[in-house]
Parts: C-alpha cells; structure tokens; sequence
C-alpha cells in the first residue's frame, strides 16, 4: 500500500507538468508530450561511478521555472559529495536504504559535525536551504533509488572536502553536471 502511494505520487508529479514547447535546440525538448514514459527519458551518470540520474522536468531540459524533478539510482557505497546549495531539496526512497548525514549550522564558519538519519523505502525527507548533507548507499546489497524536487533551478552547488572546511572554501559547481550541456550564460547588454 505505500509503495503504491510513493509509486502514485510520482505519477501525479509526471502528470501536474504542463506541455512546453520551446524553440529548437539540442537541450530544450518541443513539443514534450503531456504524458511520458519513465523508462524512455534518457538517463547518465555523467563520469560519476555508481550514479544513475535521470531529469524527468528540469529548467534547462524542459523550461521549468519553479522545481526541478529528478530521478537517482546510486549502487552500493555510492554517495553525493558533501553540499549544500540555496535552493530546498525533497527526497522519497523508492527502494533501498542508507544514511542522510545533515549538518544544519549554515549560520557557522562551517557545517560541523553532521547528524545521521537512516533513510528507507517509502521514507521522505527534506533539506532546508544552504544547510550542507551528504547521501550515503550504506546497503551493500541493493540499489538506493531517489525521487528528488529542487526548488529554484537550475541548482548551484558548493562542494565540501570534509565537515570542518570552511563554508566561504567550499567550492561553487555550477552548471551541476547533468546543466552543463545546456547552461548558456545570460546575455549581457552592451553599451
């Protein structure tokens, strides 16, 4: 029964997203039909070992102005780098289990010490603005697979080497690696 509501909840997200027709480019998809099929959207793991990740509605991808949806299978001891960014994260479980690790001083010089939540199937959780986490597969066994929303897209993201480095040291990714292809800067005026 939960498993089928996480499973409707991902179909009522797919559905609530209006059909955008956009001008032609190799990023921007026209005439996106209204109802898709999740196995046929592309997915990569964009030279990350152990990632599976998948745009179902993206700003770049898709011209969503207010969240962003993915979808992200990471196998045994795969996990996120240590981040934060200025934009609210909601994860559903799918399937599998691991370890959420959340450091919420963003008020700090730096994260500190993180607490640890263990996440499971049909488990939800989110993540507040600028508070630095890390995602953890701790199941040797099984694949962890996420639902993820972003709010704010596309994601700017500040890279941590450890709980202790400074937050004005973290170093700034972006475009996130799944943007990349599609990022154009802004076009600036001349004078």
């Amino acid at each position: 029964m939960v498993e089928c509501c996480a499973n409707a909840i991902l179909l009522l997200c797919l559905l609530s997203f209006s059909v955008v027709t956009l001008a032609s480019s190799p990023c921007l998809v026209t005439g996106l039909p209204l109802v898709r099929n999740i196995s046929e959207i592309p997915q990569d793991n964009y030279g990350r070992a152990g990632l599976s990740h998948m745009t179902v509605a993206g700003s770049l991808l898709h011209g969503m102005k207010e969240v962003e949806v993915w979808l992200q299978t990471f196998s045994p001891g795969t996990h996120t780098p240590i981040h934060r960014h200025s934009c609210e994260e909601v994860f559903i479980i799918l399937r599998g289990s691991g370890t959420l690790y959340l450091a919420s001083d963003s008020h700090g010089k730096y994260p500190g010490k993180p607490q640890e939540h263990f996440i499971f199937p049909n488990s939800t959780f989110h993540i507040p603005v600028n508070d630095a986490h890390q995602l953890w597969n701790t199941n040797e066994y099984e694949d962890l697979q996420v639902f993820v929303i972003i709010s704010r897209p596309p994601v700017k993201v500040f890279v941590y080497e450890d709980w202790s480095m400074p937050h004005n040291a973290a170093k700034v990714r972006f475009p996130y690696y799944w943007d990349e292809l599609c990022y154009k800067e802004p076009q600036k005026d001349e004078l």
